[in-house]
């Protein structure tokens, strides 16, 4: 089992400039099922790749792999024409609100944003656009999803995660990449790694993604990386107390930013005392997560949680 995607994702691919032409290259070489481009004008065309197969990705694959992409002007086209069921964005900023409505829309259930620097405001209308809706956004500003040998959507590299017992959810991509090569090392593997993003309104947040691995029955734990700025890791840890059976580790990056200075992430800042390291981390511990002191901790972290838990 795993979360929000597996070998049955047929995804379409919004933005096929060069970097959505680059990842979508290496999404189809780690085996995902790309049906579709949309790209404006380019309708009634399509896009091809060839290359290596890469042999981190879904098995029983040849050493090569030629796919043609058809093209289409809109999301509902090629939803129609391919049975698209979940869409990756890599439409620059100042259209790709537009472009995740667009998805959202043509009823797709998952949209994933890999775009960094959109508006906030932007956000705020998306947000509210999705309410009541039956899409899942992840993001903006992500490096995407990925079930390990299954289905890659993102900009993360393929080869460091292996098939395993832990659910992924973070707010950093860098992060998201160092966990995942620590629990693939220590031997416990993924089921699913879920990245974020940083912005301050996305569309998947800690709690939604727990109650996600909640149900899955193959996760036996999670690990959770959050940063400062912002309430969602003290909201995560207030759920994990209350709702969540199986062992959490964690890490929040930014323990040394100095009050009111943006690092990195438009959602890491702190700002009238709230969103603080110290205060995430002492939620999180109230709630039971072991917390590692450092990134190259984290694996060793979530093997202790196991461990406690009576699971290794």
């Amino acid at each position: 089992m795993s979360v929000l995607v597996d070998v049955n994702t047929r995804l379409l691919v919004q933005g096929l400039g060069s970097a959505g032409r680059f990842h979508t290259d290496k999404a189809i070489a780690y085996g995902t099922q790309v049906v579709a481009g949309v790209h404006p004008g380019k309708g009634g065309t399509s896009l091809r790749f060839e290359g290596d197969v890469d042999q981190s990705g879904v098995p029983g694959r040849g050493d090569r792999y030629e796919v043609d992409v058809p093209m289409f002007e809109t999301v509902r086209d090629a939803v129609a024409a391919t049975g698209a069921n979940a869409s990756v964005i890599y439409v620059p900023p100042f259209g790709a609100a537009d472009a995740i409505l667009e998805a959202a829309e043509a009823g797709l259930e998952l949209v994933v944003a890999i775009t960094e620097g959109i508006p906030v405001q932007d956000m705020v209308v998306v947000k509210r656009a999705l309410e009541g809706t039956n899409t899942r956004l992840i993001g903006p500003n992500c490096p995407g999803v990925i079930t390990p040998h299954q289905c890659k959507i993102g900009i993360m590299p393929g080869y460091i995660h292996h098939a395993g017992r832990i659910g992924v959810v973070s707010r950093s991509g860098t992060l998201t990449y160092e966990a995942v090569k620590q629990l693939t090392d220590v031997g416990l593997g993924q089921t699913t790694a879920i990245g974020i993003g940083g912005d301050p309104v996305n569309g998947t947040n800690f709690v939604d993604a727990l109650k996600m691995f909640a149900a899955d029955e193959q996760t036996e734990g999670v690990i959770m990386i959050g940063e400062i700025g912002g309430t969602a890791e003290e909201d995560a840890a207030e759920w994990i107390k209350a709702n969540f059976d199986k062992p959490v580790a964690g890490f929040i990056a930014g323990t040394t930013a100095p009050p009111g200075k943006r690092m990195g992430h438009a959602g890491a800042i702190v700002s009238g005392g709230k969103g603080t390291a110290d205060a995430k981390i002492a939620a999180l511990h109230d709630a039971g997560v072991i917390v590692a002191d450092t990134p190259s901790d984290m694996g060793g972290a979530m093997t202790k949680a196991m461990q406690q838990a009576g699971l290794l």
